[in-house]
Parts: structure tokens; C-alpha cells; sequence
């Protein structure tokens, strides 16, 4: 609610604003404290753990010390990883991000299924994404025959909301067999569950821990983050944003993919 307050705006003072939007005077004036070197370490442990996300706390702490000379203890690598929602992955032990306690969670159904034409299955994830003194949050639905982004949106804050509207988009374009995603409560929430049942999708969802329930998309986030996050270095959310709109354009339509056969998502997709 805070975003909400213009300091600049004459016509309404700050304490009638404060006072519409229900936040005390002396919270607009909060500037949250920046611990610069967390940052740094965040920003380590995001790019190791994208290339290794199998790593957890204790071979993190390791990690760090070997590729970046950062040397923090296992509690404070796991810390860091809890508030970044990272937790190591398993291929055959259950184990990610909390589910709602009274949300339902869907069994994963795709296991020998035979994956053969677009629109069969789509996968969805959120990762964070690095900006200079802070973090952002990426979703995005993908279509595991063509590894065509049907939608994808990048947002400041990790709400429930942002995820719906991604697939209420996606719907506008097609609509899939079944939807993959993990048991984060945002895939959980009442609403985006009502929305696939009401497209008649059946709903499929990680075992915790199993990166290999999802690997398309976990592949998806190693391309964006080493072909264009970490090298762009972003400093703000719109430069952020407007760089993310330029690469996944490129991604869908430009881009060559070996998985297939150097074909362009895009052209498989569409066919």
C-alpha cells in the first residue's frame, strides 16, 4: 500500500492518503535496511544454485566459499536460501515451496507419459530474478513439446494474483491437456485451481523436491538467467522487464533449440 502514496501530489495531504489506504503517517517515511553484502551473497547462491540446484545449505556454504570466496556459516547460507524460497532438489526424494495448509494438492500425472504434439502439457514456475539491490519474481507457462513461452510475467512481489493473470493470458492463446506446476501455494490458491477445472485441464503437480517433475521449465530458467539475466546486470524493475520482453521474443522465435533439432520454438508450436 505504500507504493500507493504520492508525495508530490498537493491536492490530497499525506496523512488523508495514509488514512484512505489504512497505513500510519510514519510508515510511508520506512526505508527498509539494505544489508549490501546478503545481497551479494543472494546474488551468488541464485547463480550457483541455478547451475547446481541440487545443492543444499551445507554444500551451499561450500559453494560459495569455492567460487566466490564468500565465507558464511550453514545457517546463515540456509537463512538466505529460505528467504529466497530455494531448496535443494531431489530425482527420487519428495521434498519445495510450502503449499497452503488448506489448499489441495494433485498428484503428478505424468510420469511414461509420451509427450508427442503442443498443447499436451504445459509447465509453470516462478524464480527470481536479480536486480541491482533487490529481487524481482518471474512466472512462466511452457509448452514441454515445443519449449514455446505461452506467457510469462514479471512482477515485484509474490502474490498469488500475478500467476492467475499469467495463465488467464496463456488461455487467450490455447489451452492444454494438462498443467504441471509444483505445490507452491500461488499454484495451490482456490481461483487459478478453479480457472484450469473450469478449461475442463487435468492438473498435475511436482512431487516435493523432484526436479526432474519439471525439468523443462528448470531448463528454461538456466537458459534466461545465463543467456540474458546475469550478463544485462539489471538495475531497475522496468529496465528489468522491458530486457525480459526483448529476450523472450527472441527466445520463442529466434532462438535455435538442440532439444529440437535446432528447430525454432515458435515454429513448433504454430507448426
Amino acid at each position: 500500500k505504500r507504493m500507493l502514496i504520492d508525495k508530490n501530489y498537493p491536492a490530497v495531504s499525506l496523512t488523508r492518503q495514509a488514512k484512505l489506504l489504512n497505513v500510519s503517517r510514519s510508515s510511508i517515511y520506512y526505508q527498509p535496511v539494505i544489508n549490501r553484502q546478503d545481497i551479494l551473497t543472494k546474488e551468488a547462491i541464485d547463480r550457483i544454485y541455478t547451475a547446481y540446484p541440487f545443492l543444499g545449505s551445507r554444500k551451499m556454504k561450500f559453494a560459495l566459499r569455492d567460487y566466490d570466496r564468500i565465507f558464511i556459516g550453514r545457517d546463515h547460507a540456509r537463512r538466505l536460501m529460505r528467504e529466497m524460497g530455494l531448496e535443494a532438489i531431489y530425482p527420487h526424494r519428495q521434498n519445495p515451496s510450502e503449499p497452503h495448509p488448506e489448499h489441495k494438492i494433485y498428484p503428478y500425472l505424468l510420469a511414461g507419459l509420451k509427450i508427442f504434439k503442443p498443447n499436451q502439457v504445459w509447465g509453470s514456475d516462478i524464480t527470481y530474478i536479480k536486480i541491482l539491490n533487490s529481487w524481482a519474481y518471474l512466472v512462466a507457462i511452457l509448452d514441454w513439446f515445443s519449449r514455446y513461452v505461452i506467457a510469462w510475467t514479471l512482477a515485484p512481489t509474490l502474490e498469488k494474483e500475478f500467476v492467475f493473470q499469467t495463465y488467464e493470458r496463456a488461455f487467450k492463446t490455447a489451452a492444454p491437456e494438462y498443467s504441471n506446476s509444483d505445490q507452491g501455494s500461488q499454484y495451490t490458491a482456490n481461483e487459478l485451481i478453479n480457472l484450469l477445472e473450469s478449461e475442463r485441464i487435468k492438473i498435475s503437480m511436482d512431487g516435493r523436491g523432484r526436479c526432474m517433475d519439471n525439468i523443462f521449465t528448470e531448463r528454461l530458467w538456466r537458459t534466461v538467467k545465463y543467456e540474458n539475466v546475469y550478463p544485462m546486470k539489471y538495475e531497475n524493475f522496468k529496465e528489468a522487464e522491458s530486457g525480459l520482453k526483448k529476450y523472450f521474443n527472441f527466445y520463442n522465435h529466434e532462438r535455435r533449440h538442440q532439444g529440437l533439432n535446432y528447430k525454432i520454438p515458435a515454429e513448433v508450436y504454430f507448426g
